[in-house]
């Protein structure tokens, strides 16, 4: 049976560095230094009409220092403000620099630069479907930034385009878990109705997915949101006769609750006793009225016949 080892995570640690003012300070000296060598060497030479082994092995290690010396000017960098700079030594991960200033460390060192700015990553609008199955678009921006510059650079292979599609395949998860709307689903979040919650909810499916890559997701919310443009005209139509239900169904409430509080005050105060046929007659004759959404045209009784 075969086993697959688990990949390696290599964590962010500090460099060690010198400061880079002091070692330029040092760096300068060497120069007046190997001028005098060379200097004193050569008037030795001419006095004595020939060179000693002492004074070639000395212009020797003058000149193999001055090499190093030119190396060694490769060991200085400069961090900029919100930047880091990840540090490996023949293959291996020595530490990231995250302070800005200016540096020197060990000149063999390979040194990759890394942004810790926040930045912004806009979806584009994705076709999916929503938990009731209805095809919708989607967009949503993202906000991150890196936090782990060792995990960014060794652990996945660009960091950016992994953010990219590791945010695509989140808000893809994130559609089929919510209703468009809340329709059938009453009291239930929904992706049009619950702006903060999906928003939270998007941040945590992201940020399981981008630890990998030492990025810490700040912020992240639905930029597009609709029906897809097959079935756009049909849930508009859907949404309509929604909301006449619901007005129709506050209007009836509302007509129930005032021929109610109307019967109690005629039988309160007794300004006329009717019986059950007349408030059969009555409540009818105000459901309508309250409920019709024309004026109501009294018919007036006259009493008698007119000549």
């Amino acid at each position: 049976m075969e086993t697959h080892t688990p990949q390696r995570t290599i964590d962010e640690r500090p460099a060690t560095t010198l400061p880079g003012l002091p070692a330029f300070l040092a760096m300068i000296v060497w120069p007046l230094v190997a001028a005098w060598f060379i200097v004193s060497s050569v008037m030795a030479i001419d006095r004595q009409n020939h060179a000693t082994f002492g004074q070639i092995a000395l212009l020797v290690i003058v000149g193999l220092v001055s090499v190093v010396w030119f190396i060694c000017w490769n060991g200085f960098f400069i961090v900029q403000p919100n930047y880091a700079e990840v540090l490996v030594l023949f293959g291996r991960y020595v530490g990231s620099v995250k302070r800005d200033g200016w540096y020197f460390t060990n000149p063999l060192v390979t040194k990759s630069k890394t942004s810790l700015r926040v930045r912004n990553f806009q979806s584009e609008q994705l076709k999916v479907n929503d938990l009731d199955g209805n095809p919708i678009e989607i967009a949503a921006v993202v906000v991150w930034k890196v936090v782990d510059t060792a995990r960014a650079t060794f652990d996945v292979e660009n960091y950016e385009k992994f953010v990219e599609v590791q945010s695509e395949t989140a808000i893809r998860r994130l559609a089929s878990k919510y209703p468009y709307d809340q329709g059938e689903h009453p009291g239930a979040h929904s992706l049009r109705g619950s702006a903060d919650e999906v928003g939270h909810d998007l941040c945590i499916e992201l940020q399981a997915r981008l630890d990998v890559a030492g990025i810490e997701v700040v912020e992240s919310r639905l930029s597009h949101l609709a029906y897809s443009p097959e079935i756009a005209g049909a849930m508009l139509q859907r949404q309509q006769a929604a909301a006449v239900i619901a007005a129709r169904q506050r209007i009836v409430e509302g007509a129930v609750s005032m021929v109610e509080m109307a019967l109690a005050m005629l039988e309160e105060k007794k300004v006329i006793e009717l019986n059950t046929a007349q408030k059969a007659e009555m409540v009818a004759s105000l459901l309508v009225v309250l409920t019709s959404d024309r004026g109501a045209q009294p018919v007036l009784p006259t009493g008698g016949h007119m000549k």
